[in-house]
């Protein structure tokens, strides 16, 4: 009775092992196979002579003792050898000298048998278990999962994925004003996988810059399919962030495409990630345009670039400096991660004669192309123009001699204009002057 017991105790250990996810048929029968030769080798010293077969399909096992037949007198080794008169009860035609083969039921090595298979077979499951789920993370890192609460603790929340794993995420990877409970599900991706004394350790991130970048992809379907890039992202946790996108299709407008129409696509980004504000802009590989788009909403003056320092000198009016800050500083911060220079904001201060115009102004009167060729070297307003050598223009805006000229008269004139009208103001103020005093 208790070697029936033992016997469905161990088909008991075989179904549970093929119930493991994750594992692949042969690695479960060769695991279990040297389960067996394992505690055969220390029962008998050798497993050699011995045939293991699994039926992984059906939850069991044969075992199978390979025996050299000799005469009834010379038995050395019950193991490696049979008597004739033992060998015919299996074979009746075999002859010493030959081989015979008959199964061994493992229940009949006893108890501590089974308990050592047991043991060892535990063993190598739970290691074949947490070598599988480092695998299987390693290769997920930087994706997007789901995970259900489990506990809440002080530092951490611990979370259970759909095989019932345990994962991490910190308080340090959540976005500040998460709060979850048990039984919630949670988004993050897998920001790393530690391994140590094969002790698997995955650790998941709602904070990371990547996270914001796979929310894109899934809300926008031109981003996972090629068409637009996301070149740059600055981000500060459930404050604010600065996306930079590029679009290879002249036909897409990747900011538009990333918003959505009425916002419908960037809204379901900003609600899983608490109401974080989202700025989409276009990308440049012109570093002086890139700043002035991460700056946005404030426009600039001009901007002095040092490229060997990566530093930039940007002057705005002071009405615009505060937008370029922006609350808490986040703007400014935000614009320096996005595009990795160090940004300098200055007053460009100016008295009351000394009235500045946006390029943008001319519109009417310069050409676009023209504009933005200005733009591109830091100028961003008629004085910033004026102000620069007339050779420097030609050279640096790579534009042609007569197209300088033409822009730095059509912008002189409009001073001279303001100069004119001021002049004639103040002639007509001292005449009355002059007047009035003659009537006294």
């Amino acid at each position: 009775m208790a070697k029936k017991e033992e016997t469905i105790s161990m088909i008991d250990t075989l179904a549970e092992f093929k119930e493991l996810k994750n594992i692949d048929k042969d690695t479960m029968i060769n695991v279990l196979e040297d389960s067996f030769r394992n505690v055969i080798a220390k029962m008998f010293g050798t497993d050699e002579n011995y045939d293991v077969i699994i039926n992984p399909e059906k939850g069991d096992f044969e075992i199978w003792r390979n025996r050299t037949v000799v005469a009834d007198d010379a038995l050395e080794d019950k193991n490696l050898q049979i008597t004739l008169t033992e060998a015919r009860t299996i074979d009746p035609n075999c002859e010493v000298g030959e081989e015979v083969t008959d199964e061994v039921h493992f229940a009949n090595f006893g108890r501590r048998a089974i308990l050592n298979l047991r043991q060892t077979l535990a063993s190598k499951i739970l290691e074949l278990q947490k070598d599988s789920l480092y695998a299987k993370y390693k290769d997920k890192i930087g994706h997007i999962i789901a995970a259900e609460v489990y506990q809440v603790w002080k530092k951490e929340i611990l979370l259970l994925d759909d095989e019932g794993n345990e994962l991490l995420l910190p308080k340090s990877e959540q976005i500040p004003t998460d709060f979850y409970r048990k039984g919630e599900t949670v988004r993050a991706i897998v920001s790393r996988v530690d391994n140590l004394n094969n002790n698997p350790k995955i650790i998941l991130s709602r904070t990371d810059k990547m996270f914001l970048q796979r929310l894109f992809e899934l809300e926008v379907p031109e981003i996972n399919d090629g068409l637009i890039t996301i070149k740059a992202i600055a981000r500060i946790p459930g404050e604010r962030a600065k996306v930079a996108v590029e679009s290879y299709d002249d036909r897409i407008d990747p900011v538009g495409a990333c918003v959505g129409m009425k916002g419908s696509r960037i809204h379901g980004i900003v609600r899983e990630l608490r109401n974080e504000n989202i700025d989409v802009i276009n990308y440049t590989s012109n570093i002086s345009l890139f700043i002035q788009r991460a700056l946005s909403p404030a426009k600039i003056s001009s901007i002095r670039m040092n490229e060997a320092e990566r530093r930039a000198e940007v002057y705005l009016r002071p009405e615009e400096v505060s937008l370029a800050i922006g609350k808490g500083g986040l703007n400014i911060k935000l614009a320096c991660m996005l595009t990795e220079y160090t940004i300098d904001v200055f007053r460009d201060i100016q008295g009351p004669d000394e009235e500045d115009i946006y390029l943008d102004e001319f519109a009417d009167e310069i050409d676009g192309w023209v504009i933005d060729a200005l733009k591109n070297i830091g100028c961003y307003t008629a004085k910033s123009v004026l102000a620069m050598d007339r050779d420097e223009l030609v050279e640096r805006a790579d534009l042609e001699e007569q197209t300088v000229d033409d822009v730095l008269a059509i912008l002189a004139a409009e001073f001279e204009d303001d100069e004119n009208v001021e002049n004639a103001e103040n002639v007509e103020d001292a005449e009355t002057d002059e007047d009035e005093k003659e009537n006294e």
